[in-house]
Parts: C-alpha cells; structure tokens; sequence
C-alpha cells in the first residue's frame, strides 16, 4: 500500500499536487509513498513560521522551551517500535541501525531539553561580563545573544531521517527560532511519522514546527536575513545553497556539512591482540557495516603502520566476515540494502574510481544480484597513500574503506590525513602519548573533532561515527566549514551576538531576562 506523505505548514496538512515522487523500499524496489511539494506556497509557509512560531517562542523562557523538547522526545521514544519498523521499510535499515537513528533522535532532543531546564527563567544569553569603557566605572559594555526574528531552513540527509532532522530542531526550538523541516524524500516515511506525533500532541505553539515533504522548490527565493539555513548532504548541493541569489544578495546564514573522508590512524606502538588493537579492528568494521556505510562520520581512510598492514588486513577482514549482508527483516543481518537504486550506482562507481589506484583487499564492490539495492562491505588497499590522489578527494558513501599504509611516525600519518582537505572526524588509536598529541595538534585544524581511543576506553568508547549532543559537529574544508551541536555553542548560529554598551545599573535592569551562556 503507497502512503502519500503530507507536508505541515501554515498550521494545517497540505498534500502537494500531481506528479508525486515514489519512495520506495530498498529492500525490495517496491513503492512505499509518494510526496509533493506541487501547489505549496513556500512564501507563506516561511512568513507564517516568522509572524506566529517566532514570537511565541521567544516569548517562552529557556526552561519552557526545553519542556517542548523533552515533551517532543518522550512522543518519539513512545512510538519508537512502530518507528523502527517504518524505517525497514523505507530506510533499508537493520533494527540495530534503526534503533540508532531513532534514540538518537530522541535522545538529542531530551538532551537539549534538560539543557533548557539548566537554562531556567531566561530568555536570551548574556555573553560574558562587563567590561569598562571610560573613566566612569559605571559606564560599561556588555554582549548579548538574541534569537534571530526569522526562521530556519533545515534540509535535512537521506541517511539520519530521525536524528538528523531533531538534532537541527532541538537547538533552533532552544534558542528560540522557529523551524520549516525538509527531510529528504527518499527516506521521509520516517521524518513525516514524526512530524505526525508532534501535531497530533500539539507539542509546538502554531508556526513553531512546520515541515515540507518532497522538492524544496523555490523555497531559498523568499528567505530574508533574519533567516537562516542547516544542510547536511552532497557538497554540490551545499554550493548550490551557498552560491544561491537569494542567499548572497541578504548574506543569509548557511551552515553547511558536506563530504568527508574520515580517517582513523592506528599508532605504531600498537600490538595485533591488545585492547587498542581490538578496538581500532572493532570499529573500523563497524563504522564499514553500520547503516551499510551510510554515515557522515564513517571512517573511510584506515592509516596503518606499513609493518603492521598484513596483520591489520586479516584480523579486519576476519571481523567482516562476521557481517552479513541482507534483509534487514531479517535477524541475522548485519549489512541491509543502501537507501536508493542511485545511491548504489553512484557507490559503485565510487569504488571503480578508487580502483584505479588501489586494489581490492576484502570481498568484490559489486553490486548483489538480487532485488533491492545491496553492495557487501569493501576494503581496498593503496601501496602509496602519497601518490593515491582518489582516496583522499572522493568519498564512497557506502560499506566501503581504504587500507593506507604510512611509515610509523606521526609526521607521516599526519600528512596523509590531512590530504582529506577537512573532515568532520578523525580517529587515533594509540597508548603513545607522545605519538597522541603530534597527531592531535597536527590534524585538529583540519577537523571539527577527534576522537582519540587507547586502552583505557576501550570499554567506554562510543566510536568515532556517534555523534554526541554535548560535542561539536561539522568540520572545515570539504566537509562544508559548518558546526552544529556541541550544547550551548550550537544556540550561536540562531542567535546575534550584540554588543550593548551604557550605564551598569541601567544595563541590568534590561538585561533581567538574560542568562549566562
């Protein structure tokens, strides 16, 4: 049966006109819903959103406005098992993969919520102390954050339809910015049974939540300066976006994340069968199997001690080979099907571009003959990761990593890394703490984080692909030089800060509904 998807704007339910766009099942090939954006007034979605959702939130203190996210995760925690069975059919994802996007989501707007409720009565961030201007020590400058009067365009990925819409959500509801949602419709069955639980609570004041299912349309024509637009996805669109007349003519906020070729580094000091071995093994297999590849943050550039190459291929591929690829109905699966039938043949010309400086070191990069769209997990190998351009500049979407081998010192490994030209997360695996911090201080300009991993926390570590509220999310260069997330410092891009100068005792009187950020 075809679902057709609705979008919500203007407080009511809105189903586009002919021609729709079929989603389908990725395991199967079959339709599962239609969308359409067709007839919809983008304008009037977007005013409504700043007239009647902004100044309801803005009105409402930091504690109010996490009380809506809390209330918003307990809606998604309460459905989540019908949730993760909407997303094996339209996502592709295992229930292991589905259970992580949907806590995910959930979990992240309960964090943003508990972070209102520290937040308490204010209603706008005080940025730092006073400072003194003039002889008179009265008379003095402070900084504020207010929200922005406009709204936010959240466009939103294929691969995290639950997380990757609510993560945006939470922190624009937080600082007080009303939200127009645009998941991707590939994979939207999910984001709209969200956004029905939402509506139908009535979680949100009118205007505050609104969400478009199917093409975005002339959606970026009518954005104002007071707006602002999150995109997570391909780094054509991302220049699409920023490069668009609207955008450039009203310097309209962009926060872009785009590609990345992540890369996990494993220290020379490192012995095949100890704790930091296991775990560099663990999860770099994880993050080639996880979600079949699909993840912003999976590593996709394995840098190896040369010495070490041939014991890091066999206990990698052995970890593969409990992997199974499959109907993510059914339990054994570990790897399901990637999201759509272009999505599988943009990977596999990925890897025979790869191919064409590396070899294949673990099972074939082919597509599975079989309905739905399947590739197993692929490690390819390079003899020179300095002369392997295609590794550094092109990222395989998919179950797919490159075996690079460098020379044992960290001057070597953070060269190749940085090759990446900017990633969201970089990956160490060392006990060396000499080794740890030239690697650290050598890629953290190039990355938004780093996820340093040794036997210590080989017990606790969550892997270099989870991405946590309380970090920084985002990455310079290639990966779209955007940042989202990591607590109060995600509030920046839906705030202005402004600096307000006079006298103290006036100052504190009008910045009462002000709290420290």
């Amino acid at each position: 049966m075809t679902t057709t998807l609705k979008s919500y704007v203007c407080g009511a339910w809105f189903e586009g006109e002919a021609p729709a766009r079929n989603l389908h099942n990725p395991t199967t090939g079959e339709v599962v819903a239609e969308a359409s954006t067709n007839g919809l007034d983008m304008a009037a979605a977007l005013a409504f959103a700043r007239t009647h959702g902004g100044p309801a939130l803005r009105a409402m203190t930091f504690a109010e406005r996490g009380t809506l996210l809390e209330l918003a995760a307990k809606a998604i925690h309460e459905e989540r098992e019908a949730l993760i069975d909407l997303a094996l059919r339209n996502g592709g994802n295992t229930r292991k993969d589905a259970k992580f996007d949907i806590d995910g989501a959930s979990g992240t707007l309960a964090f943003y919520g508990r972070l209102g409720q520290k937040l308490g009565d204010g209603k706008f961030l005080l940025d730092g102390g006073e400072t003194r201007l003039s002889r008179n020590p009265r008379y003095v400058g402070r900084h504020i954050r207010v929200p922005l009067t406009g709204c936010a365009v959240h466009i939103n990925a294929f691969n995290f339809p639950a997380w990757g819409t609510c993560e945006k959500l939470a922190v624009s509801i937080l600082a007080g910015v009303p939200v127009v949602s645009k998941p991707a419709t590939s994979t939207a069955v999910v984001a709209a049974r969200i956004a029905e639980l939402f509506v139908a609570a009535e979680i949100f004041p009118a205007g505050a939540f609104s969400t478009i299912m199917g093409s975005v349309g002339d959606l970026l024509d009518h954005l104002t300066a007071q707006d602002v637009v999150a995109f997570t996805g391909s780094s054509d669109t991302a220049r699409a976006i920023a490069g668009h007349p609207t955008v450039l003519a009203h310097n309209v906020r962009v926060n872009l994340e785009a590609d990345s070729v992540n890369a996990a580094v494993l220290g020379s000091d490192a012995e095949p069968g100890s704790p930091t071995w296991d775990l560099f093994i663990r999860e770099v297999a994880v993050d080639m199997t996880q979600k079949a590849g699909q993840k912003c943050t999976a590593i996709r550039r394995v840098f190896v001690p040369r010495d070490l190459l041939d014991d890091v291929r066999t206990d990698l591929s052995e970890e593969l080979d409990r992997s199974a690829t499959g109907d993510p109905g059914d339990k054994a699966t570990t790897v399901g099907p990637l999201a759509t039938a272009s999505q599988l043949r943009d990977i596999c010309a990925g890897i025979d571009r790869l191919r064409s400086v590396a070899t294949v070191a673990y099972g074939d990069g082919k597509a599975l003959e079989r309905d739905g769209y399947f590739v197993a997990p692929t490690l390819l190998e390079v003899a020179d990761g300095h002369a392997a351009d295609a590794v550094h500049a092109h990222e395989v979407f998919g179950p797919v990593a490159t075996l690079i081998p460098f020379d044992g010192t960290a001057a070597d490994a953070v060269a190749l890394v940085q090759r990446g030209d900017g990633g969201l997360v970089a990956s160490v695996y060392s006990d060396d703490a000499a080794f740890l911090s030239e690697m650290i201080f050598g890629i953290a300009p190039f990355h938004g984080r780093i996820h340093v991993a040794n036997k210590k926390v080989a017990e606790h570590s969550p892997g270099p692909g989870t991405v946590l509220p309380q970090m920084q999310h985002g990455g310079p260069g290639r990966a779209g030089g955007g940042a989202e997330l990591g607590g109060l410092r995600g509030l920046e891009f839906y705030t202005q800060r402004t600096a307000v100068q006079g006298l103290s005792p006036l100052l504190d009187k009008l910045f009462v509904d002000g709290v420290e950020a």
